[in-house]
């Protein structure tokens, strides 16, 4: 303690006003805020492994570099044992969610959005950090290999699975692990992998701006990872909806940052990702709980299970690991596991809440999609023209149709004799519509309908969206706006988009853009 005062008073150039010990966090490292006489504090850090700690101080000045959300180092002693860095305060993310955790995982609308934030400003540190990183400098390992996923897994094997007598065959076992590991380090990424990322690792600012503390695990590896690490925290019990929310903000947020995969593959990667975080926490849990007896582990335990129960009932199939998902599958049937059904929880705020979760997870949603469409192919959007007079155009991918505009209030081209025998195709049409005017404000809203529509249609991996524009004859003012969404919505998104024009007989299909191409 005497010599972080004497690093201090090194900095500051004074001794601090007041010191206040801090409470523990779950590592070795003690911390402490020293005030100075003008209500100034700064943090000061005592560890026992200089190793960890170096990577912490070398990962801060790295981030702090790259202008990413984390507390600066502002001093350091030689041996590297103790430093003072920022103070962002006492309000962590866990704090902050407090309510809607204690009541069962019905979180209001300003602690959604706080999550939100914080699943947004993830692939911030995660890519941007990774870049320029020298990754030698992590502790206590450099990047995310098979020796560690076994690792982790023979540590669930042994502290948690013996422990509870499932029976299970030792080399098929074995076997199953090496495959998982293989899968979860197939993909090499140049990402910054976090590794304990939760939200009492972060810190909001008055504003709910997130900042992030205790990387010092962090190393090279996939970015499923953290994802898969915070959602499926089996204490914040998260609704389904809302998992399914934030991993949508999550993926568009990673857009900004590098090209993305589609959503069928993102998904499938994440859901390896949920197995293999769910099994490590039973792991750590097993340690704690039956081995130390440490209580808040064992009462951790049942929601862990719950969320592998989850995952198993959606689409266990997704998993090529017979034997792993035979055990795991009577793993979760154990008496000693069995859902518990527990009185409805009120939020302590008095915020009302509904009586129960009304959506339930399917089947066919996979332990990690944004809907039920997922892994159905690319969004396809179909755009017509048609006469009113021949009915609205039905649609044949059996979803009931979609927006249907009628262009009878602008301006007609077919009552003059010039334009009777031609279409909204054609060059004289366009011009008298766009001369006119009133054909390019009455497409405005509709433009701005259709966008939004559409983004959100891809962001829930739906397939198939349906635009019907009508007028007298279906021949100008129809073909006319039909055209020129259809061409507007292909340049913005690079979807697939077809054009039907019903009434002239001519259907066009303008390809999707390559990744590549829309980026």
């Amino acid at each position: 303690m005497e010599k972080l005062i004497a690093l201090y008073e090194q900095w500051a150039g004074h001794t601090p006003t007041h010191t206040e010990k801090l409470p523990g966090a779950g590592s070795n490292r003690s911390y402490y805020r020293f005030t100075d006489k003008a209500g100034k504090t700064v943090i000061g850090v005592i560890g026992t492994s200089r190793d960890e700690n170096h990577a912490f101080i070398y990962l801060s000045e790295h981030f702090t570099e790259r202008k990413l959300p984390v507390p600066r180092v502002l001093a350091v002693s030689d041996d590297e044992l103790r430093y003072l860095q920022d103070d962002l305060g006492d309000r962590s993310l866990f704090e902050a969610i407090k309510g809607g955790r204690e009541a069962g995982g019905r979180y209001n609308l300003k602690e959604q959005e706080l999550l939100k934030k914080t699943i947004r400003e993830l692939p911030n540190i995660q890519m941007r950090g990774a870049h320029g990183l020298d990754f030698s400098h992590c502790y206590p390992q450099a990047e995310f290999d098979q020796e560690g996923v076994l690792f982790d897994l023979n540590y669930f094997k042994y502290c948690f699975l013996k422990a509870t007598g499932v029976d299970f065959h030792e080399l098929k076992l074995e076997a199953n692990f090496r495959m998982l590991a293989k899968d979860l380090t197939a993909e090499p990424m140049e990402a910054f992998l976090y590794r304990d990322f939760q939200a009492r690792n972060v810190m909001l600012d008055r504003d709910g701006k997130p900042y992030f503390i205790d990387f010092q695990g962090g190393r090279k590896g996939p970015y499923y990872y953290d994802l898969a690490s915070f959602l499926w925290q089996a204490s914040a019990k998260y609704s389904f909806k809302l998992r399914r929310q934030l991993v949508a903000e999550y993926y568009e947020s990673l857009k900004q940052y590098v090209e993305v995969p589609s959503i069928r593959h993102f998904v499938s990667r994440l859901s390896l990702f949920v197995l293999f975080r769910t099994l490590q926490v039973l792991g750590a849990y097993g340690f704690r709980g039956y081995f130390e007896h440490k209580k808040h582990f064992l009462e951790s335990i049942p929601g862990a299970i719950q969320n592998l129960r989850d995952l198993l009932a959606m689409e266990g199939a997704q998993f090529p690991y017979t034997h792993l998902m035979d055990v795991l599958q009577r793993l979760t049937q154990l008496p000693q596991f069995a859902p518990k059904e527990e009185p409805q929880k009120e939020r302590a705020d008095g915020f009302k809440t509904a009586e129960k979760d009304i959506y339930e997870a399917k089947a066919q949603d996979g332990p990690a999609t944004f809907s039920k469409y997922d892994g159905k192919g690319p969004l396809v959007v179909k755009v017509f023209s048609f006469s009113f007079k021949k009915g609205i155009p039905t649609d044949d991918s059996g979803n009931g149709g979609g927006y249907v505009f009628d262009c009878r209030s602008t301006h007609n081209p077919g009552r003059y004799e010039p334009y009777k025998k031609i279409n909204g195709l054609t060059e004289p049409v366009i011009r008298f519509l766009e001369d006119d005017g009133e054909i390019t404000a009455f497409l405005k809203p509709v433009y701005a309908l259709a966008d939004h529509h559409v983004e959100r249609y891809i962001q829930r991996g739906f397939t198939s969206l349906m635009f019907c524009f009508g007028c007298t004859g279906g021949q100008h003012r129809s073909v006319y706006s039909a055209q020129h969404l259809a061409e507007h919505l292909h340049e913005k998104f690079g979807i697939e988009v077809r054009i039907v024009h019903r009434e002239q007989g001519i259907e066009q299909v303008l390809p999707a853009k390559s990744s590549h191409d829309t980026h």
